[in-house]
């Protein structure tokens, strides 16, 4: 692999409902354990991170059709995993030439559906604040459709409530969330400079964010947005209906379950 390629361009942070569009095919090799992988100058397709599973689809020209299995990135290189469509792959990768142009197609079905997923966990986070727990912090979420959950999709907090509060703010919390869905309100990303994306963020970033950056911010509707590199639903009410089905906390971590309709 080519070790001096420039960062891929994200196509999804400008338009998170592209779902075709070419690029140039700038570098292809062989994994060890025996993946076949591309790298273009530019991708519609989001790699696995943040809790968003990576969105399959197909990469292809008069050549070619590569299935694009897996999609990761790193150090700013997005790299498509899969396999060449009933072609011998080591054969055809020699055969590559670096700079050809590519059609890219993104499985509709599934980015809607993980854009959906995505957004519900945002809007939960939302909720947990209107419900009273503002003061736990999300560390990580588990939005996988194919997940071991059965269908079951995960927020998990720094922090803990009492058991009491469990009882009583549970319901508050599915309520709150379908009350917003039913509502609606238009989901906006974009990367803006630091201090205009603060001030969509409540007046604040976390510290993570470096303040010479331009941080790529969302927001559902009227309430306060957040950093994210995610994709989303145009309107809160696509994400149809939350069903909190269990709260956990143990341990200073808070685990929220849900399942969306």
């Amino acid at each position: 692999m080519d070790q001096n390629l420039s960062p891929t361009k994200l196509e999804y942070f400008d338009d998170m409902f592209k779902l075709q569009s070419t690029a140039t095919l700038l570098s292809s090799f062989q994994t060890e354990d025996g993946r076949q992988v591309l790298i273009l100058d530019s991708t519609i397709f989001h790699p696995q991170g943040g809790g968003q599973p990576a969105d399959p689809g197909l990469i292809s020209n008069s050549d070619f059709k590569f299935i694009v299995q897996d999609v990761r990135s790193k150090d700013k290189i997005v790299y498509h995993y899969g396999h060449f469509e009933n072609s011998d792959d080591g054969k055809l990768q020699e055969n590559l030439e670096k700079g050809v142009q590519v059609s890219l197609s993104v499985d509709e079905q599934r980015r809607r559906l993980n854009s959906r997923l995505h957004s519900a966990g945002h809007l939960l986070d939302i909720c947990m604040n209107n419900v009273g727990w503002g003061q736990l912090e999300p560390t990580k979420g588990y939005h996988f459709p194919d997940g071991l959950q059965k269908k079951q999709y995960m927020i998990e907090y720094k922090g803990v409530v009492s058991q009491n509060e469990l009882q009583t703010k549970q319901k508050d919390l599915e309520v709150e969330a379908n009350n917003l869905i039913s509502k609606g309100g238009k989901v906006f990303a974009s990367i803006l400079p630091y201090n205009e994306a603060s001030d969509l963020c409540g007046g604040c970033l976390p510290d993570y964010i470096p303040q010479e950056s331009t941080p790529r911010i969302v927001k559902l509707g009227e309430s306060p947005g957040c950093p994210c590199g995610g994709t989303h639903v145009n309107d809160i009410s696509e994400i149809l209906s939350l069903k909190v089905s269990q709260i956990r906390t143990k341990k200073g971590q808070t685990k929220v379950f849900y399942n969306v309709g």
